[in-house]
């Protein structure tokens, strides 16, 4: 019995010193530990500086002209639509934090990226949808 501690013990700092496995407590899709050989090397890093890229530029694109949309198209007062584009913002910056909790205690972070970049595509093409053909009878 004291043979077989010693022999998994010395399994566990192999493994926590360099062996196979990732030390950074990563599983994949079954629960299992990650080979290292099998993860990493940037593959994912191109989607998520494109997804980035994008949300950045659809952000800062709406924000510049959100205001005048509100008040021109919409027929909103000066304060409301400054009052709802500040909601906006804000909303837009402490999402993130719930991103940031699902990623680390339950769906990983390329799970959550991908979920969230599918919500996000659903949105856009909604509010597409309605500023192209709903605002045309306003």
């Amino acid at each position: 019995m004291a043979t077989q501690s010693l022999l998994q013990d010395a399994a566990f700092h192999q493994n926590e010193n360099g062996g196979l496995y990732t030390r950074d407590g990563s599983v994949d899709i079954n629960g299992n530990p990650v080979l290292k050989s099998e993860t990493g090397n940037w593959r994912a890093c191109p989607f998520i500086l494109g997804n980035e890229c994008c949300e950045r530029l659809a952000f800062y694109g709406i924000a510049l002209n959100l205001v005048t949309y509100l008040t021109k198209k919409l027929h909103e007062g000066n304060v409301s639509a400054a009052r709802n584009v500040t909601t906006w913002q804000g909303t837009c910056y402490l999402t993130p934090l719930i991103g940031a909790v699902l990623a680390d205690a339950y769906w990983g972070r390329y799970r959550t990226i991908a979920t969230f970049s599918i919500i996000y595509f659903m949105v856009n093409i909604s509010a597409s949808f309605y500023t192209k053909y709903l605002t045309y009878w306003l």
